[in-house]
């Protein structure tokens, strides 16, 4: 009988103390689109995460703590957003949100985040409201940077007459917004401004009338599988001459889309995802050693994906770190406050300023045109 008690005590003291070695754990948490039409980019934005925090805890973790990851599905959608980011916030304990590109779910979820004084860093564009901006930072570069990248190309090239075809997503009404508005200045004629749906399968209406208004490029707004539905539709449609220059995109998608249009069709892409297959487009010596660092730990752990967005996930969690540490605090007001003084931040998927009055981070265009040359990516000449 005695012994019995021993066991039953032994086994509330062993849970008693994985609760606790639990509760000394930096919870960070993550709504990610893992299903849905935004599954690539955030399975890669969780990817980058991890090998983040798996290269943070290898030092002893922040703060003599462990960084520990809880993610969530919200089916990229803002319904089921809300839902997993106040699960997060009640049930796991989340101290910091670190939140994929789904911008309408971010958007939902931003007002009672912010009511708590809990730190966003999003994948995504900024919420819209200016307290809601005050506790979020954006690592995705400005929708503008992609737009300025493609009409200077096509006015290198000598093709001023376009149309756009885009889906309604927050991110992609700001980017159609910004096409239309300097088009003019950009010397492009906007001859068609199509949309689709991401669960369409058949853009096939739109690109005939784009190429009926005398459009000799599409400028298309939008990520996911929609990149290949569209190459497919022109190619069926004999198309020969119709250039398609996507947004940016996942390395399969894009390689893809490549096979399937050869010259026809190209992108911006970020240096980082050209040195996947040119390490030599590198030259900074710092940015080079971090770079190979975080390749290889990519590779150990998830093989060749696309390092676009996972190298911006894993820079968002090392400032994140870093200003737990500034902070000496896991506190939202004092992260919060540490984030904007960390000044100028190489990483290794983009270079980054924010400030008080600065949250979104890609200051400075980090794309250049690029192309699919015998199934590898590289910068277009």
């Amino acid at each position: 009988m005695k012994l019995g008690k021993s066991i039953v005590l032994a086994a509330m003291l062993s849970v008693g103390m994985a609760a606790n070695a639990s509760a000394e754990d930096i919870v960070v948490g993550s709504s990610l689109g893992l299903t849905g039409y935004g599954s690539i980019t955030d399975g890669h934005w969780r990817d980058g995460m991890t090998i983040a925090i798996e290269a943070i805890n290898e030092k002893g973790g922040v703060l003599g703590k462990k960084l520990k990851l809880v993610y969530e599905d919200n089916k990229s959608t803002p319904q089921q957003a809300v839902v997993v980011y106040r699960k997060m916030m009640s049930e796991d304990k989340a101290v910091v949100f670190d939140s994929g590109c789904i911008s309408a779910g971010n958007f939902a979820a931003a007002s009672f985040v912010t009511k708590a004084k809990l730190p966003m860093f999003l994948c995504s564009i900024l919420p819209r409201l200016p307290d809601e901006q005050k506790w979020a930072f954006s690592f995705l570069p400005p929708p503008k940077f992609e737009v300025e990248t493609r009409y200077e190309y096509l006015k290198k090239i000598g093709i001023t007459k376009i149309g756009i075809l885009g889906d309604p997503s927050p991110y992609g009404t700001i980017m159609r917004n910004i096409a239309l508005a300097e088009a003019k200045a950009a010397g492009m004629d906007v001859v068609a401004n199509e949309s689709y749906q991401q669960e369409d399968s058949d853009f096939s209406v739109q690109i005939g009338r784009i190429n009926a208004s005398g459009g000799g490029a599409i400028i298309m707004i939008g990520q996911g599988n929609a990149v290949i539905t569209t190459a497919n539709n022109i190619k069926q449609l004999g198309l020969n001459k119709m250039l398609l220059l996507s947004s940016i995109n996942e390395r399969d998608l894009v390689l893809a889309a490549g096979k399937i249009l050869g010259d026809q069709f190209m992108f911006p892409a970020p240096l980082i995802q050209v040195a996947q297959d040119d390490p030599s487009v590198i030259t900074n010596p710092t940015t080079k050693a971090a770079v190979e660092d975080f390749f290889k730990r990519m590779k150990a752990k998830f093989g060749d994906i696309d390092p676009a967005q996972s190298s911006r996930a894993f820079d968002s969690i090392m400032m994140m770190a870093k200003a737990m540490e500034m902070a000496k605090s896991t506190d939202g007001e004092a992260v919060r406050e540490a984030v904007e003084k960390i000044g100028h931040y190489d990483g290794v998927g983009a270079s980054y300023d924010f400030s008080a009055t600065q949250h979104v981070g890609v200051t400075k265009n980090p794309y250049a045109m690029a192309h699919v040359v015998n199934g590898k990516i590289a910068f277009k000449k």
